[in-house]
Parts: C-alpha cells; sequence; structure tokens
C-alpha cells in the first residue's frame, strides 16, 4: 500500500461527487489503508490536497484504534504526528487524529510532551495538547485536561478556545465537581466562547450564572 495508490484511488471515488468528496468515503477508504507503512503514510499527510492530508491523519487513527498494531508502529504513528506537525494545519486534522494517535500513545507514558505543545507558536499544536486528552477522559482521568486548560485559558486562538472550552465540557461530563471548581476559579477570565462552550450540557439556571459572571 503506497501514498500513491491511495491517491489514486480516491481520485477514482471523486468522479462520483462532482462536489466535495464525503468525509465518510474518505474515512472508509482510509480504513482500508490503515495497514500503510508509516512512511507512505507522511508522504501523503506532506501533501497541500487537503483530501490527502484527511485521509493520512485517518489512517494513522485507524492504526491506534486498532488492537493489533504493534507497539512499535504506534510509536511511529505518533512521531509521525508531532513531526510533521506543520501539515497538520486545521481543527478538523487535529480532532481526527489527536486522541489516539496522541492521547492514546502517551496514556501510559510521560505526558510532559502535551505541556510542551502548550508553549507552540503553532495555534493548532496547543489544540493537539488539550485534544489529546481527550483519550484520558474516555479512561476517566480528567487531571491533565484540567491542566492544560489553565495553561490555555487565556489563549489568543479562537481554535483553541473552542477546544479548551468543549474539553473541560467533556471532562466535566466525567468529573461535575471539577469543572464547577475550574469554572468558578476562571469563568470572569475566560474567553467567552470558552465559557459557553463549556456550559452547554448544564441547566439554563447554571448556564446563565456563570455567563453573568462574565
Amino acid at each position: 500500500m503506497t501514498a500513491k495508490e491511495f491517491k489514486e484511488t480516491l481520485k477514482i471515488i471523486g468522479q462520483d461527487y462532482p462536489g466535495e468528496i464525503p468525509k465518510r468515503e474518505l474515512f472508509s477508504l482510509a480504513k482500508e489503508y490503515q495497514q500503510m507503512p508509516v512512511a507512505e503514510v507522511v508522504n501523503l499527510l506532506q501533501d497541500n490536497n487537503d483530501n490527502h492530508r484527511l485521509g493520512a491523519v485517518s489512517i494513522l487513527d485507524w492504526k491506534a484504534r486498532d488492537k493489533k498494531t504493534s507497539l512499535k508502529e504506534r510509536e511511529d504513528s505518533y512521531k509521525a504526528y508531532i513531526n510533521n506537525h506543520k501539515w497538520i494545519d486545521n481543527w478538523g486534522l487535529v480532532d481526527r487524529s489527536a486522541p489516539y494517535v496522541v492521547g492514546g500513545y502517551l496514556y501510559d507514558k510521560d505526558r510532559s510532551p502535551l505541556y510542551e505543545m502548550t508553549k507552540s507558536l503553532n495555534p493548532m499544536e496547543r489544540r493537539s495538547a488539550i485534544v489529546s486528552t481527550y483519550y484520558f477522559i474516555r479512561k476517566n482521568e480528567t487531571e491533565d485536561t484540567f491542566k492544560i486548560a489553565e495553561i490555555l485559558i487565556n489563549d489568543l486562538d479562537l481554535h483553541v478556545q473552542k477546544a479548551v472550552g468543549s474539553w473541560i465540557r467533556e471532562a466535566g461530563k466525567r468529573n461535575k465537581d471539577a469543572l464547577k471548581y475550574f469554572l468558578n476559579k476562571y469563568a470572569t477570565q475566560m474567553p467567552r466562547i470558552t465559557l459557553r462552550y463549556a456550559i452547554e450540557k448544564f441547566d439554563k439556571e447554571t448556564r446563565e450564572y456563570y455567563l453573568k459572571l462574565k
């Protein structure tokens, strides 16, 4: 399986869709190509075509989700993501792959790389830092989500602001008290969009309470 073969197959699929190729088709094709060597996935990722890059991160995601994937290939997939982040340059690419490719790999390891990403000048790397913690949340671990959110609480990038709000909301589904503690501490200073995303699942009265703090 090669990047060239993936592109050619995608081109054939595209003939049935004169507009935009549906993401379900792209994700399905990526699953068929999940055995593609990581080096070939990197070739696909380093492409100016949006569909090729989405296909690449989707392949990495399928690899990370597959229990049969070797530890070496999981590590290679993680490194491919981190070392080629300049190609993962929009929120859709980050959200499609960071939770399992990065979060899944780091779950039982040193998680300091996530904290390093919070310092990046690249907003998509900062988004990756918190989005990756979704894997931890699924394992009922929310501490890193709130710690990273605290670091990014005053981030100026809209996509990071939305991610912070979204992911502390998700963490709050597992630990509502921790979310309320965080909001009681930071609601007055976090961007309004972050706050709105964070309180989406609260009842109307609670939402209004926090919004009035701004």
